[in-house]
């Protein structure tokens, strides 16, 4: 049974599947690649998805919804036709379509997928994207980051080569940027910033406000089945601009002549000023997060629809100083890195394996007393946002005053200074014996894994008592989500007992038994370098790391004699790499 990768996007969605040694993507009914993500009822209470919906935003606004994926996770709720839907059941009928499309065209049911999200996207907006896959009939154990997506395809297409890239994914309605870096077989995000309020329908609407502007048109006093006209034309202006130079606009919006205005990429970037504005916020924050300067990228991949833009292509090139990759798909690239995902899940013979790893979007922490505002407590981080996953770290805290007998652990996420500004994801109550401020302490554990699934432990110090939390995503059974903890248990160990590392680690110990002088205590501050990188827990940091202190060790072997250098000095370039 296949196991397909679903593009879940705000204004189109799409499918693809690994097979015949290929990501391959699946057509919809009307053989597109491309299906709107858009739902409308009709009067008879049949539902629509597709493109069929998304024409009826004209015609029939009151019972057609769209860009409902901006609001995953949250409680909104969409009104169609006297029928309320929360995000995430409509999110569950456009991936119904997309299951059934993808049963049509192989022949075989398909139960299970790999979905795509936004990185920036937080966990309840993740929950809520694995409860609409459950809603529609799918299991959803995996979801990638949208920019993993996006560089696994490129990925496989352009070799094994070492890369760091930046990922700039602007969509119809969110926008990730993220730092990727390619080394042997781990594809690593390594920073991710963006902005979940921004894609390409805003600069549908500012074409269109720009129209009535300069046509003396009142846009708030329009109808909402008149604001949809102007937004498809404008769609449809800003499409045109990809290829020409200027685009006349023409709407009738009532009785006499229809108003009409040429519009260019000029105009565009005038009238769109703040929105280019905010395109530069998360590429900013990423490299700063990352401590990279634009110069030091080997690469910048540019998907998402809206990144055909020829302004925004040209605005972000400028910013950044390169021009975008050549090469890249920006409509299907997440897609296929999906079906790749999908064929990796399934262990399709001839794929390669690749260790994928994706970080943190967003601060997890614990509260600590205030004493300016005792009622505010303050976030603690313990994984910080960014961190590479899955993650297990440790945080000590004491009792705030005397005789205090119990502890609340809350368990927050986000960016925030005090608690109340971000979200609580969750509670531990601990009991300690009385005394004095400061005296008792207890160690508070986060271990989250790739999938969603946050393990809280706090082990009081006094009595050696542990108590445990476990936040799991929806669609993941308790006993599912027990067992991934006990497989992440070895995180809180450094991994010293895979084969690779415990042979360069044993190479490293023969080397300096057998060496002396300066030679020796080169080798024995590699080792101890080497095993610093193993307690890291990043995947791509050990790799490389294992690389160079392989390397180094071999240029060891050869300064001892097998190939005839003369001692310590033809270290100093590998000892400075290192």
């Amino acid at each position: 049974m296949a196991i397909i990768g679903i593009d879940l996007g705000t204004t189109n969605s799409l499918a693809a599947v690994w097979r015949n040694g290929r990501a391959e993507l699946i057509p919809n009914g009307a053989g597109e690649y491309l299906t709107p993500s858009a739902v409308s009822i009709d009067e008879d209470g049949t539902v629509l998805v597709g493109q069929a919906a998304r024409d009826r935003l004209i015609t029939h606004p009151e019972r057609t919804a769209a860009l409902f994926k901006r609001d995953m996770g949250t409680e909104k709720q969409f009104d169609l036709g006297g029928r309320k839907f929360t995000p995430e059941e409509l999110s569950a009928l456009v991936l119904r379509k997309l299951k059934e499309d993808a049963e049509a065209y192989l022949g075989e049911p398909v139960a299970e997928a790999v979905v795509s999200v936004p990185a920036y996207f937080a966990e309840a907006a993740r929950t809520a994207t694995k409860r609409a896959g459950a809603l529609a009939g799918l299991t959803v154990e995996r979801l990638v980051n949208e920019p993993s997506a996006a560089a696994v395809a490129g990925r496989i297409g352009e070799g094994d080569e070492e890369k760091t890239c930046l990922v700039f994914d602007f969509g119809g309605g969110t926008l990730d940027v993220s730092l990727v870096e390619r080394f042997d077989n781990v594809v690593s995000v390594t920073a991710v910033s963006g902005d979940n309020r921004l894609g390409g329908r805003d600069f549908d609407k500012a074409i269109a406000q720009g129209f009535c502007e300069d046509c003396g048109i009142d846009w708030d006093s329009l109808e909402r089945a008149q604001r949809e006209l102007l937004l498809r034309q404008a769609e449809q202006c800003k499409i045109a601009l990809t290829n020409q130079k200027n685009v006349l606009m023409v709407c009738a919006l009532g009785e006499g002549e229809p108003a009409s205005l040429t519009l260019t990429n000029e105009w565009l970037i005038r009238k769109g000023a703040p929105l280019f504005k905010r395109l530069t916020a998360p590429i900013r924050r990423v490299l700063a997060d990352s401590g990279l300067r634009a110069e030091s990228l080997d690469e910048l991949v540019m998907v998402g629809g809206s990144s055909r833009m020829p302004s925004v292509r040209g605005y972000i090139a400028k910013t950044l100083g390169r021009e975008p990759a050549a090469g890249a798909r920006p409509d299907t690239a997440i897609a296929l890195g999906a079906g790749i995902c999908g064929g990796m899940k399934a262990r399709a013979e001839g794929l390669r394996e690749l260790v994928l790893t994706d970080v943190c979007p967003f601060t997890l922490g614990t509260n600590v007393a205030n004493p300016a505002d005792p009622a505010r407590p303050i976030l603690s981080p313990i994984i910080e946002r960014n961190s590479v996953l899955p993650s297990s770290k440790m945080g000590l805290y004491c009792t705030s005053y005397d005789n205090q007998t119990n502890i609340d652990v809350g368990i927050y996420q986000g960016e925030n200074l005090h608690c109340d500004e971000n979200t609580q994801l969750g509670m531990l109550h601990i009991s300690v014996p009385p005394a004095p401020r400061g005296r008792q302490v207890i160690r508070v554990r986060f271990t989250y894994d790739i999938n969603g699934i946050l393990e809280v432990e706090v082990l009081s110090q006094e009595d050696q008592r542990t108590d445990k939390l476990l936040l799991r995503g929806s669609g993941v059974s308790e006993e599912e989500a027990r067992k991934r903890m006990e497989e992440l248990s070895r995180l809180k160990i450094a991994p010293r007992e895979q084969e690779e590392t415990k042979a360069i680690l044993a190479k490293g110990g023969r080397l300096y038994a057998s060496c002396v002088g300066e030679l020796r205590e080169r080798v024995l501050m590699m080792l101890g370098w080497f095993q610093e990188q193993l307690k890291s827990q990043e995947p791509l940091r050990i790799a490389k790391a294992a690389r160079r202190a392989s390397d180094f060790f071999s240029q060891v072997e050869r300064c001892m004699g097998e190939t005839g250098l003369e001692g310590p000095e033809d270290m100093e370039s590998w000892w400075e790499e290192a």
